[in-house]
């Protein structure tokens, strides 16, 4: 299965130049055989809560037709980032995913809220943490700031999850700990992680983008640099039960022990 993560340079509020970037993007990837293309968060708006009124969709809207309008157009499944949807009681950061048929297959509300980037006034923080199936194998979906928080990746994992994507507008000042959180998240659950993240800058922050591919063992396999791109990597997501029955982390946990 070949993964592309487009590694975007996100316009703050300025819908018409991100939708056509991401549109461009995903149809570059395909050109090159992508199977599986991956947006990051808030890709068409950035953090641009002074306006957010712009912004805000129902889950139906423009954002989840276009998606998966693409999806369908290229038979490809397409993990669409992140956007600020109106799901009836409250705005969420929202990802919407889709399979090659053009379907909505997942829907995932960031549940944690990053005070530090002002997100947590904005927004309310989700509840659900739903798989989804991506061909025969079980898939996730955090976005950004979860990962500090590894009960959620840990049941996903218990729930047999393949692969975890990871969605994010992480800046530069805490790049160190996204390398280490995506490796570490890999290890202890025995899956692929998948970071897309952005580049570029707005009036408050820089983002240095280091997209990353990672296996379940923890190697990274791609990794982006500073600058817009697309990151490639072919992955055998079968691997994930040979790592799994050769280190048992999982059978070996003694949840009834840990007060939590």
């Amino acid at each position: 299965m070949k993964i592309a993560v487009c590694q975007l340079n996100v316009l703050q509020g300025d819908r018409e130049r991100n939708l056509l970037n991401a549109e461009q993007k995903i149809d570059e990837a395909v050109a090159n055989g992508a199977e599986v293309v991956v947006l990051p968060e808030m890709w068409l708006s950035g953090y641009d809560f002074d306006h957010l009124s712009r912004h805000i969709e129902p889950l139906e809207g423009e954002t989840s037709i276009f998606l998966s309008r693409k999806a369908k157009e290229h038979q490809i499944w397409l993990i669409g980032g992140s956007f600020t949807a109106n799901r009836g009681d409250g705005v969420y950061n929202t990802n919407l995913s889709f399979s090659p048929s053009g379907e909505l297959i997942n829907t995932y509300s960031k549940m944690h809220l990053i005070g530090l980037m002002n997100e947590d006034q904005y927004l309310s923080g989700g509840l659900d943490s739903p798989l989804f199936d991506l061909g025969t194998h079980r898939a996730s979906t955090v976005i950004c700031y979860d990962i500090r928080f590894p009960e959620l990746m840990r049941h996903y994992a218990v729930e047999n999850a393949s692969i975890l994507f990871v969605p994010a507008q992480w800046p530069i000042q805490r790049e160190e700990h996204w390398k280490i959180l995506l490796r570490a998240r890999a290890i202890e659950n025995q899956f692929f992680v998948v970071g897309a993240n952005v580049s570029g800058r707005n009036e408050n922050d820089v983002f240095n983008g280091h997209s990353m591919i990672i296996n379940p063992l923890g190697e990274i396999i791609a990794e982006a640099g500073s600058e817009p791109t697309i990151l490639y990597a072919t992955i055998d997501l079968d691997s994930v039960s040979s790592v799994r029955e050769r280190m048992p982390v999982l059978k070996d946990r003694k949840p009834e022990l840990y007060k939590i």
